[in-house]
């Protein structure tokens, strides 16, 4: 599964994308989240404040209950506007 990180996100991550391979645990987008924010801090900073990250699962916008079943890319990013 690609991992795309956008904006403050990636910046607080320390990188842009990955490939992984998510623990057979993972059912939704909170849980991938939960498991991220073990993987250093970098990602704990990026996902301290669940409130401010949003997420597309395959190029569809989904939220904290989102699954990633069978997923092939997940974005995460920051509140968008526009005007």
């Amino acid at each position: 599964m690609k991992l795309l990180y956008f904006a403050w996100v990636k910046q607080k991550a320390g990188i842009a994308e990955e490939d992984v391979t998510l623990p057979g645990e993972i059912r939704d987008v909170s849980g991938l989240i939960s498991w991220l924010k073990t993987r250093g801090e970098g990602y704990e900073h990026a996902f301290a404040d669940l409130a401010v990250i949003r997420c597309a699962v395959d190029q569809e916008h989904g939220d904290l209950d989102t699954p990633v079943a069978g997923a092939k890319e997940i974005a995460f990013f920051p509140p968008v506007t526009g005007g």
